[in-house]
């Protein structure tokens, strides 16, 4: 065996046996959002789930920054070892097509990614201040069409999923609203409910527990079909915008180039997760259906996704341009 061919073997053998041996030490699950959002919602009780079938403490760091990009980078560029994964949402596939249409350089691409699992996927919900003048759907477009570009609406940063949600939305409506991008879902949500914007498409999860308290009121959901939990609440789809459909899913990635072994073992612990009934109760509580999907269909689900994200941000086009 020549020189090269050895240090191949040895660095294989090496390779194998530490992926065979992990985890060793802590496992960090990088929240790309600040806490309060979806990703922070199911990651947290998806963590310590995880910890009992790894044996070793998950860590959830909320890495915030530029709808999500500033956390999933860190991932992307982080050692493939297991010990830094990703609780992504659906704004994975946005940031390598919006960048490049902005004349910036990509931060990452999906094949830097190696899929684990889907975990929840829930259509967004259009929701307001219960206290403010809109009752239904058609108040609010009516009121928009009125004042073009003067109602707002919050989000978790520019091109984040809330944004492309709403965008879809105000497209499909002939309508003209002001996006005002926050840093993460829970800073969205406290806007709406500080009175600093009119509206917020946000995930179920998020808005829920407002929902109940009779702050936030709900006017459509952006589902092919209404939600089990909000059976009163129309979809766009039932009131004419037949384009107008976005969910918002939660997934755990690693960095691509992570030894099988290792996802194997990442895949294993995720699948155990959402089967222990301490995170069922906890997405019960704030009624999260689990959408669980392995590695292999969760790779099927995202290339679906991407593409419809696409058609979406390319529709927005260059942020400035309008």
């Amino acid at each position: 065996m020549n020189k090269t061919l050895f240090l191949a073997a040895l660095l294989g053998a090496s390779t194998l046996a530490l992926a065979q041996d992990y985890p060793t030490k802590p496992v960090t699950l990088i929240a790309p959002f600040p806490p309060g959002g979806v990703a922070d919602i199911v990651g947290r009780p998806l963590a310590a789930s995880m910890e009992k079938a790894l044996g070793r403490p998950v860590l959830v760091v909320n890495r915030s920054g530029a709808g999500g990009a500033v956390g999933t980078t860190a991932v992307a560029k982080a050692a493939p070892d297991g010990y830094t994964i990703l609780m992504s949402l659906s704004s994975i596939s946005i940031f390598p097509v919006s960048d490049p249409l902005n004349g910036k350089p990509v931060p990452y691409t999906l094949a830097d990614f190696a899929p684990i699992a889907l975990v929840t996927s829930d259509p967004t919900v259009l929701v307001v201040a219960a206290d403010g003048p809109y009752k239904t759907i058609q108040e609010f477009i009516a009121s928009a069409r009125a004042y073009p570009g003067q109602m707002n609406y919050s989000s978790s940063g520019v091109y984040g999923t809330l944004h492309v949600a709403m965008e879809m939305f105000a497209s499909a409506a002939g309508i003209k609203l002001f996006h005002v991008p926050y840093q993460g879902g829970g800073p969205a949500v406290a806007a709406l409910l500080g009175g600093q914007v009119h509206a917020l498409a946000s995930g179920p999860a998020a808005a829920v527990g407002q929902i109940k308290a009779g702050k936030m009121r709900a006017l459509a959901g952006w589902g092919d079909k209404r939600l089990p939990l909000m059976p009163e609440l129309p979809t766009f789809k039932e009131l004419g915008y037949q384009d107008v459909e976005f969910y918002i899913w939660s997934g755990v990635f690693a960095p691509a180039a992570t030894p099988a072994p290792v996802i194997a073992k990442l895949r294993a612990a995720v699948r155990a997760a959402v089967n222990d009934p301490q995170f069922k109760g906890a997405m019960d509580k704030v009624s999260t259906p689990i959408s669980y999907l392995d590695a292999p269909e969760f790779a099927q689900f995202l290339a679906r996704d991407a593409a419809r994200l696409k058609i979406a941000v390319e529709k927005i086009g260059r942020i400035g341009s309008k």
